[in-house]
């Protein structure tokens, strides 16, 4: 008896799942038309964005994340424009030439024994209105110190890309805990 109540038990639940087909919608947003809203605020640099930033771009800076761990100060410095702008996870402000941001990072690389990158993700973001080119990151990083120190953190990167170089980088850091 239990058998049979457990089998017509089974059977009504399976007749009452809805099977009804899932549409999937998709929104295409066009720069150029106008916000069916009043929005709080209205962007300073640009609301209009476009994924158009080439593979060799985006390949001249990943390959700067790769360079970094394997300590390869002159592929780093091949990527960079030849003044750079950067905007550091501490507020450091600097607009040096790139052999003074080079000699900085290499004093700071030579007191690391190891650096470890795991990427999450990356976009490449492209201001139709300002024909300017970024590759924006996503991604962990652990420093192993020489003396020891291990220090772990989330990072968000802005890379203003150029004519192939990069111009502009910009960090924020979440430290692990």
């Amino acid at each position: 008896m239990r058998k049979i109540l457990l089998g017509l038990f089974t059977v009504s639940i399976l007749l009452s799942c809805n099977n009804a087909e899932v549409k999937s919608t998709s929104v295409t947003i066009d720069s150029a038309a106008k916000m069916p809203m009043e929005l709080a605020y209205t962007a300073r640099y640009t609301a209009n964005w476009s994924d158009s930033v080439s593979d060799a771009d985006l390949a001249v800076v990943l390959n700067t994340y790769k360079n970094w761990t394997e300590a390869n100060m002159n592929g780093l410095e091949n990527a960079l424009a030849d003044t750079v702008e950067l905007d550091m996870s501490d507020g450091t402000h600097l607009k040096k030439p790139k052999a003074d941001i080079i000699k900085i990072w290499k004093a700071y690389r030579d007191s690391l024994s190891s650096v470890d990158v795991k990427m999450d993700a990356w976009r490449k973001m492209y201001a139709t209105d300002k024909k300017d080119g970024y590759i924006i990151t996503w991604y962990d990083e652990t420093d192993s110190f020489k003396n020891g120190k291990v220090d772990s953190a989330s990072y968000h990167d802005i890379n203003q890309v150029k004519d192939g170089k990069i111009i502009w980088y910009s960090q924020f850091k979440r430290p692990k805990k």
